[in-house]
């Protein structure tokens, strides 16, 4: 029988315990505490210990999300993180950044972080084989939010489910079909910063996702998968909720049936014409991460790669280089409605812009930071900075980055019309591209052999390969506005330790012509 210190029964040393505790005066209740607040805290910390330059961050980030099989839930995720990440620069006998965070909100808390983030960057002094130097930037006080009407976290995870399921349940009618995988997400980032320079900005950034592949197989086991090609998006719920995830399930079923029965595509150099469904990650992964600028000044070589477009800045080619055809103009854009990358403020602070990287063919720019620009003679920021959440360090990260639309009204039937011998392509599939952002190969999910101007017949086991000069130099024709789409991915990772951030791209439609054509086959 357990007894206290005093040799007391249980239930007595309880009741004891209670009069005591009934007999002392009501806790305060803690101050409220201030964002703001606790941001200059940060601020005054970090100037008080001898720091140039600082700025905080609060930062809550949630991520929810539910997956599906056939009919049954098989995961479901709700993760939160909340907390201070400041950034200081020191100027001393050197010039060196310095960080740290703690997920503890208060006052006390966000000067120590400061102070300790001074620490590390004195730490860091030494040499350096670019000056640090801070661009010109207005001082901003201001909020920005995803405009939605349906708040995602507001939905219950049963009502994203039964989504998925209804899904499910058109799809198996089709003869073949035996397996789906279905998910839906959504991401909540709300920032709060603020720099020893006066700024102070309110964000809340909301993206959402939702979609599925479906398999069909055969009786000697032979099986293919086709997703749906429904585009993540910065929107509430009604983005996914009014989309048509439902009503194409028979088709995305049926597609995937075809698919399996199409025979193998000969290798061979053919047309192509691509969907932005498709063509979205070619831009990605040959334009946007090849115009990093720390990507190729060598900064990002040890994990996320270079840039074959290195030798425009070391050759002072930056305007002349030719990138693409004379038809080609491509521009990266932090204000794109509905883009993922898309937000009122950088986190440097720095109001965002749009801007062409590609002007009809010529690399003409490169993604930028406050304390990148300098480094190719610009005097503003381009406002590429951005941080996964409170403990990641800002830096560079890719914009929306998208391909201009023609003046020509031209559509993909146009295109269809105007090619002999051909292969379209929606969705993306399977992908490869070198550390240089060079020499790639992509693959998809619906092919669809051309003909003399018309489809004849469904493909299978098709993937592509060119380098990023000649493929798009290889382009002839462009889609007009009336058809273009953003799509894009909640995921993409850069930088140690790494980091990711969500990118959208948009296209028209687009004919590239004499491009080699693979069998995946094996």
């Amino acid at each position: 029988m357990f007894r206290g210190a005093m040799g007391m029964r249980r239930r007595e040393f309880l009741v004891a315990a209670g009069l005591v505790a009934c007999a002392r005066p009501a806790p305060r209740a803690p101050r409220a505490v201030r964002i703001e607040d606790v941001l200059q805290s940060a601020l005054d910390a970090a100037k008080r210990a001898g720091a140039t330059y600082a700025d905080a961050r609060v930062v809550r980030r949630r991520d929810q999300g539910v997956a599906t099989r056939e009919d049954h839930v098989v995961d479901v995720h709700d993760d939160e993180s909340y907390g201070i990440g400041v950034r200081v620069l020191v100027v001393d006998a050197s010039q060196s950044w310095g960080f740290s965070a703690t997920a503890n909100v208060d006052e006390a808390s966000a000067a120590r972080a400061a102070r300790r983030a001074v620490d590390i960057a004195r730490a860091d002094a030494g040499p350096r084989k670019r000056p640090i130097v801070l661009a010109e930037m207005g001082v901003h006080r201001d909020k920005w939010a995803t405009p939605m009407e349906i708040d995602p976290f507001d939905v219950p995870i049963a009502e994203k489910a039964a989504l998925l399921r209804d899904v499910w349940r058109e799809a198996q009618r089709v003869k073949g079909v035996k397996y789906m995988d279905g998910d839906a997400r959504a991401v909540d980032e709300r920032k709060t910063f603020a720099s020893s320079e006066g700024a102070l900005i309110e964000q809340r950034v909301v993206r959402v996702a939702g979609g599925y592949a479906v398999t069909a197989t055969d009786d000697a086991g032979d099986f293919v998968s086709r997703a749906h090609e429904l585009p993540p998006m910065q929107a509430g719920w009604e983005h996914v909720a009014r989309s048509s995830l439902v009503k194409d399930a028979r088709k995305i079923a049926e597609d995937a049936a075809e698919k399996l029965a199409a025979p193998t595509v000969e290798t061979r150099k053919r047309d192509l014409i691509l969907a932005p469904s498709n063509l979205w990650l070619v831009i990605h992964e040959s334009i946007g991460h090849s115009t990093e600028l720390d990507r190729a000044l060598g900064y990002e070589a040890n994990f996320a790669g270079t840039s074959f477009a290195t030798a425009a800045i070391a050759s002072g080619k930056i305007g002349t280089l030719e990138y693409a055809r004379d038809n080609v103009t491509v521009f990266a854009d932090k204000t794109t409605p509905g883009g993922l990358a898309t937000c009122g403020y950088d986190d440097d602070g720095e109001k965002t812009q749009k801007w062409n990287l590609i002007e009809k063919g010529k690399l003409v720019s490169f993604q930028t930071t406050r304390d990148q620009a300098a480094w190719i003679g610009e005097k503003r920021s381009r406002g590429c900075s951005y941080a996964e959440d409170f403990s990641s360090v800002p830096f560079q990260r890719m914009p929306n980055v998208s391909l201009a639309p023609s003046e020509r009204d031209a559509s993909i039937e146009d295109m269809i019309a105007a090619t002999d011998d051909g292969v379209l392509i929606f969705g993306d599939g399977s992908w490869s591209i070198d550390h240089q952002r060079y020499n790639f190969q992509f693959g998809g999910q619906m092919f669809y052999e051309i003909k003399s101007g018309k489809i004849s017949r469904a493909l299978r086991d098709v993937a592509y390969q060119s380098n990023t000069i000649e493929f798009w130099h290889a382009c002839d024709m462009i889609g007009s506005a009336k058809h273009f789409e953003l799509h894009g991915s909640l995921v993409d990772g850069k930088g140690e330790p790494p980091q990711s951030n969500a990118v959208s791209h948009g296209c028209s439609p687009a004919r590239f012509r004499n491009v080699n054509v693979l069998s995946t086959k094996r």
